[in-house]
């Protein structure tokens, strides 16, 4: 055993592992297409619905192969084959991610339903190499379970919606898929995880995340050069800079990468964190849409900003290192800024200059105080490693 969690420790981030990770960014994406579609001010409910359901199912699938891959991944031609199956699947999903996603619905659940089996598939194939592991082979089969359970729900949402004309049971899988892995899995040992490597996934994916972030931001442009489209640029491009630091400093400073843990909690807190990322890359959009309500864009662009950094210092506050002090102190301070924020942008919604302004102005002012206490963290690590 203790041989095994030393090999673990040499894990390392393969290339096919980045190639599959860009798949899932690009139809992330196409996703933001759905909330293109708008009525009375704003994105009509079934798109956006839509949209929530085909984000956070995409990023699931991610979590659920990359968690797969650092547990029991051995880097072997049946996990190469298993992965090009799935990216293969998710071409059929990138298709059935439009504005018409109704007329390529039964293409897209089909396809998902076959992703969950395919990882499902991999858990029970692993059980082989498990003899005489009793606590392994529980994990492993739970997982499996799991998978193939919410793969039926995907499948069946099928008929529903062809004699129903809703998708409530997609939605429900998610939840399930969520709710069951925190159930079963809170317990699970964290002998076969390397977090490290299991953290590096993570991190690669919220980058590449960024990278459609500013793809995002280059619509500022479209139409010719203006002032003001160069003004909403520099702004959106600022924004996108200062979260990105932030979340570089937490990676690098805050977050102890040598933690032992079974890394599902971390694993969660990025779906939501990268769900985030992707509204704020519509929030900003969405800002110049005149057709747009000013309400209702002023409040999903808060959400967006509060949900992100809200689950980056649950990020902090759960898995930070040991020697982490004053954390509470940087909970405290985040709050009030984000209380001024909140209220601002709700005063000045209707200069789109303005608010965009005071956004850039936010996220600077949550990245210093974070580079503060990550500065702290540092200078406290290199203290120590001196008195070593």
């Amino acid at each position: 055993m203790v041989r095994e969690i030393l090999q673990q420790k040499e894990k390392k981030v393969e290339y096919i592992e980045l190639i599959y990770d860009l798949i899932f960014v690009y139809i992330i994406g196409r996703n933001n297409q759905l909330l293109h579609i708008f009525d009375n001010g704003f994105v009509t409910m079934p798109a956006f619905l839509t949209y929530v359901m085909s984000t956070l199912a995409i990023i699931q699938i991610w979590n659920y192969s990359t968690y797969y891959i650092n547990a029991y991944g051995r880097q072997s031609i049946r996990d190469h084959i298993f992965m090009f199956v799935n990216m293969f699947l998710m071409y059929f999903i990138g298709e059935g991610t439009r504005t018409d996603w109704q007329a390529y619905h039964m293409q897209y659940h089909i396809a998902w339903a076959l992703i969950l089996i395919n990882i499902g598939a991999q858990y029970l194939i692993e059980l082989r190499n498990h003899k005489g592991e009793t606590e392994t082979r529980k994990h492993i089969t739970q997982m499996g379970v799991i998978l193939f359970i919410q793969a039926f729900m995907v499948a069946s949402n099928i008929f529903i919606y062809q004699y129903f004309d809703n998708t409530w049971m997609s939605l429900t899988a998610i939840i399930f898929g969520i709710c069951a892995v925190m159930i079963f899995g809170h317990k699970n040992s964290a002998d076969v995880i390397d977090f490290s490597h299991l953290s590096e996934r993570a991190m690669l994916y919220v980058v590449f995340t960024f990278g459609e972030m500013i793809i995002g931001v280059s619509s500022y442009f479209e139409g010719g050069f203006s002032l003001g489209g160069a003004y909403f640029a520099l702004m959106a491009f600022l924004i996108v800079v200062g979260l990105f630091l932030s979340y570089g400093i937490f990676y690098d400073h805050i977050i102890d990468r040598e933690k032992r843990t079974n890394g599902l909690a971390y694993m969660l807190m990025h779906i939501f964190l990268v769900f985030a990322l992707n509204n704020i890359t519509n929030g900003l959009e969405f800002m110049r849409e005149e057709e747009i309500s000013l309400i209702p864009k002023i409040l999903f662009l808060i959400g967006s900003f509060i949900l992100f950094f809200g689950f980056l210092f649950a990020l902090g506050n759960r898995h930070a290192k040991a020697r982490c002090s004053k954390y509470n102190t940087l909970f405290l301070k985040s709050g009030a800024i984000s209380a001024v924020f909140i209220i601002l942008m709700l005063l000045l919604r209707e200069n789109m200059m303005v608010n965009i302004f005071i956004t850039v102005v936010f996220v600077f002012s949550l990245f210093i105080i974070i580079y503060r206490y990550g500065k702290r963290i540092r200078e406290n690590n290199i203290n120590k490693k001196s008195e070593e």
